[in-house]
């Protein structure tokens, strides 16, 4: 299938993906959940049960993410270019 989608439509769904979860659809996660709830239950200590809400994924708007700094978002940049063996043009520049 990737030899047949051109990178912009392959961007395009990461970007559906990241809004709004997994093409599979809730359910998958919801299932995932449950067993990962009722195992953590299982083998917890006397302590109270874990709430079933901690186990679900979050998509899109309903995900908590902190904003990055401009810093933080140059060093992942910095970062792929360098693990995809790029070179950084702003050190010839200087």
């Amino acid at each position: 299938m990737l030899a047949r989608i051109s990178s912009r439509e392959l961007t395009e769904w990461q970007v559906y993906e990241e809004l709004y979860g997994p093409l599979g659809g809730e359910r998958g996660d919801r299932l995932a959940a449950l067993i990962a709830h009722t195992v953590a239950n299982a083998n917890r200590r006397r302590r109270a049960p874990y709430p079933y809400d901690d186990f679900l994924l979050t998509w899109g708007a309903g995900r908590r993410r902190r904003e990055q700094s401009t810093e933080e978002m140059l060093a992942v940049v910095i970062g792929l270019n360098k693990a995809m063996g790029g070179i950084d043009l702003r050190a010839e520049q200087g």
